[in-house]
């Protein structure tokens, strides 16, 4: 059915109305997205005209150290910060649940780490894990332990940014605080009746309630995870031996210490091949532990 003059009329208003995002969205979007895949099949400095040579990045990519290495920390990254943070946004969010006083000047001092600026974050903590003159070191002191080098040791310097990482919890958990606080009351009420303990309506009510939230948090916290960048370029630059030389940095040295924007666009698209594969793999596994509940 042809288009009256009235709605092309329409439809030509909308279009001068969204033409502004429609522009910014393929100019600042979709062109980056095109030109980032064919670079990386280019040797390209980032001035003068790119070399075409295929797959070639790819294949040096395999053979290079530092690529497997900036791989191993960001995943080992991933496999203990994610699940960590979840536990720890969940703890504090049940915790700011409570009925208790002043309970807003309590989120609020939870949640103000989360709003600080990063490098303000990052030197408060290099001070922290200094291990000579850091209160960590110091408060462990007093206890008989001797505390370790954190991040100038290569054995703890990705457990330190695991820990460090968890400064910022107070975001994720008042997002998490809003989902418990929609949980019906009288599925708990129910239980109740039936005797049902603590643990069990945690287990049984508490969970599933908010599950389409923990999908949500999970899915933000993985692609966060393969994008960690500020703080080891902060505080450690990929030291002490390569041990916080995480993806992100070393695509970063790539594209601009080492003007290899070509080899460097070959790892972002690995980068995202590896955030949509895990992604696709959590999203087909939630169909089994997501719970939506009806209405």
């Amino acid at each position: 059915m042809p288009l009256t003059s009235r709605q092309r009329k329409n439809i030509r208003t909308g279009l001068f109305f969204v033409s502004p995002w429609l522009i910014g969205f393929a100019l600042f979007l979709v062109y980056p997205i095109i030109a980032s895949l064919y670079y990386s099949m280019t040797r390209f400095v980032g001035i003068g005209s790119p070399k075409w040579i295929g797959f070639w990045n790819y294949s040096f990519l395999i053979k290079d150290e530092l690529f497997w290495t900036s791989l191993y920390n960001i995943m080992y990254y991933l496999v203990f910060a994610v699940p960590l943070g979840f536990a720890v946004g969940l703890g504090l969010a049940l915790i700011m649940n409570f009925k208790v006083k002043e309970k807003s000047i309590y989120r609020t001092i939870i949640y103000f780490p989360a709003i600080l600026p990063m490098f303000a974050s990052a030197f408060i903590w290099l001070w922290m894990f200094n291990p000579q003159l850091g209160i960590i070191n110091a408060l462990l002191g007093y206890v008989g332990i001797d505390g370790p080098g954190w991040i100038g040791s290569p054995t703890w310097s990705k457990p330190s940014f695991i820990l460090l990482v968890q400064w910022g919890a107070g975001g994720p958990a008042i997002i998490l605080l809003a989902a418990l606080q929609d949980v019906p009351r009288e599925l708990y009420e129910a239980a109740e009746l039936d005797g049902a303990g603590q643990w069990y309506k945690f287990r049984r009510i508490t969970l599933p309630s908010i599950s389409p939230v923990i999908l949500f948090h999970v899915i933000m916290a993985v692609s966060g995870a393969f994008q960690f960048f500020d703080l080891p370029y902060i505080m450690t630059e990929g030291g002490p031996a390569n041990s916080t030389l995480f993806y992100s940095l070393y695509l970063y040295r790539n594209a601009f210490q080492y003007s290899k924007m070509g080899y460097a666009s070959a790892m972002a698209w690995i980068l995202f091949m590896l955030n949509l594969g895990i992604a696709i793999i959590i999203f087909k596994t939630s169909l089994r532990w997501i719970y939506y509940r009806a209405g």
